[in-house]
This record gives structure tokens, C-alpha cells and sequence, in this order.
């Protein structure tokens, strides 16, 4: 038997690597596909710095706009913050905060970890690296700023919300109207927000440190709809992957003129 990481002395006399007779790599191939699939996409969206406003749909890739060299948006969330001096596409000044909010999420982490390190790759299944130290060397210990990533979440999720609020608007910024895209945003927003909401860190904020619930009806009553979130952090970390996608995705097709949105009124 080989030694060295879980393979070592004191683990079972047994031949083969694990005893799993099912399709165990399916979920963590699946989980690396999909990931990888939204990295690329949102890469290319990032730096392509174009059609990324239609009026009145901004993609949420791209907001709120904190760069001189933003196409205008009538009430939009443009904030000049940096000057003509940045030449790249804004878009990288504001996807740091919810894709660092994301990357340090446990359920990301959990699935990162066994999509592409494979550490490990599946349950009963043995890892191949030869030494674990988890998270407390460089660079996964900076995992731990979790927290802090979810108080810049907070805020651009609020943005996002005002986006949305925008979105009952037509081309033409008059209010009380409602396109397709009016549903898309909505759709993101209430995923974006569940899935912040159903946050580890969120759920230690609401009710960690309380000794006596009895003491803080308020907390608890938070604390508890939020652990109920919680145990759907899963399903709703990759819902919101998607909806976020598909909003970001609509917008560029309204803005490349392949249509035109739809209008319900």
C-alpha cells in the first residue's frame, strides 16, 4: 500500500482505493463543468466592456458602474468614482465583491474543492494529495475573510434591488411598465438575495453569541428564517449562479439589438 496523506499505516488493509460501486465522479464532474462553464462566460463578459445597458436594464455584471468611461444611464447607477485614467472595462472594479463573496462561500468551497482539487473528490472517496493542512496556510487561510465579503455583498445586493425597481420603467425612462426583462430581474434579485441571506456568516450575525433566545424574540425569530434558508444554501448558490448569468445575458442580447425586449404593458 502506498503511504503518505490518508493512505498511510493506520487506514484499513484494503487493495482498493475505495469501495464505491456507484457513478461517484458524476457530481463532482458535473459541479466542475458548471463552474468552469460560468467562470468562462463571466470572463468574457468582464473585460469585453460592451453592451451592457439597454434602457432601462443594466447587467448586474456591470453595476453599480463606478468608472468615467460608463455608458450613461438615465437615473442608473453610475458613480464616477474612478477617472478617465481607467481604461479597463468597470466591470472589474465591482465583480470582486460578489465573486469574492462567493468564492469563499462554504458551499463553494465544498464544491471547488471536489470539482477541480479533488479533496476530497466524493464521500468514502480517498483524496490523492499526500498532505492536508486545510485552510490555515497561505493562500486558502484568506477563506476566513468570508464574512467581510458578505458585508460588501450586502450593499451591491441593494443596488441590484434598485436596479430592479428601475427595470419598471420603458426605453424611454417612463414609469409603470413591465417588459420580460422587468421578470428576469425580478427572478435574479429574489435568488440573489435568498442565497445572501441563507449565508453562513449571516446566519452566525442574526443569532451567534445569544445565550438566551427567550431574551431576543426579534434575533430569533431572524435567526430561525434564516437557518431555514440555510439548509437550502445549496440549491439557492446555484440557482443565483444562473439567474445572475441569464440576467447579464439578457441584457447583452437586448443591447446587441438580436431583439427587442418584450412589453407586457
Amino acid at each position: 500500500m502506498k503511504s503518505g496523506g490518508v493512505r498511510n499505516a493506520t487506514r484499513a488493509a484494503i487493495s482498493a482505493p475505495h469501495l464505491r460501486t456507484d457513478r461517484w465522479w458524476l457530481a463532482p464532474a458535473a459541479t466542475a463543468a458548471g463552474l468552469l462553464a460560468f467562470v468562462v462566460y463571466s470572463t468574457w463578459r468582464a473585460f469585453s466592456n460592451s453592451h451592457y445597458y439597454a434602457a432601462p436594464y443594466v447587467s448586474p455584471f456591470y453595476s453599480p458602474c463606478l468608472a468615467e468611461n460608463c455608458v450613461p444611464m438615465r437615473n442608473g447607477p453610475n458613480w464616477e468614482i474612478f477617472g478617465s485614467w481607467w481604461g479597463l472595462s468597470p466591470a472589474l472594479l465591482v465583480l470582486i465583491f460578489p465573486l469574492g463573496f462567493r468564492l469563499t462561500c462554504y458551499y463553494y468551497r465544498k464544491a471547488y474543492y471536489r470539482g477541480f482539487w479533488a479533496s476530497p473528490p466524493a464521500c468514502a472517496v480517498a483524496e490523492p494529495h499526500k498532505k492536508y493542512s486545510g485552510e490555515t496556510r497561505f493562500p486558502l487561510i484568506f477563506q476566513n475573510i468570508h464574512r467581510y465579503f458578505f458585508y460588501a455583498a450586502v450593499p451591491v445586493a441593494g443596488i441590484l434591488t434598485y436596479d430592479t425597481v428601475l427595470a419598471f420603467r420603458n426605453e424611454d425612462y417612463e414609469w409603470g411598465h413591465m417588459g420580460l426583462g422587468t421578470l428576469v430581474f425580478l427572478v435574479n434579485i429574489t435568488l440573489i438575495w435568498a442565497y445572501t441571506l441563507s449565508c453562513h456568516s449571516c446566519r452566525h450575525i442574526v443569532g451567534g453569541k445569544l445565550k438566551h433566545f427567550s431574551r431576543h424574540p426579534v434575533r430569533y425569530r431572524a435567526w430561525q428564517l434564516v437557518g431555514r434558508l440555510n439548509a437550502r444554501h445549496m440549491q439557492l448558490a446555484w440557482a443565483s449562479l444562473v439567474s445572475v448569468a441569464l440576467a447579464d445575458f439578457y441584457v447583452y442580447l437586448v443591447a446587441s439589438g438580436v431583439f427587442d425586449d418584450p412589453t407586457f404593458f
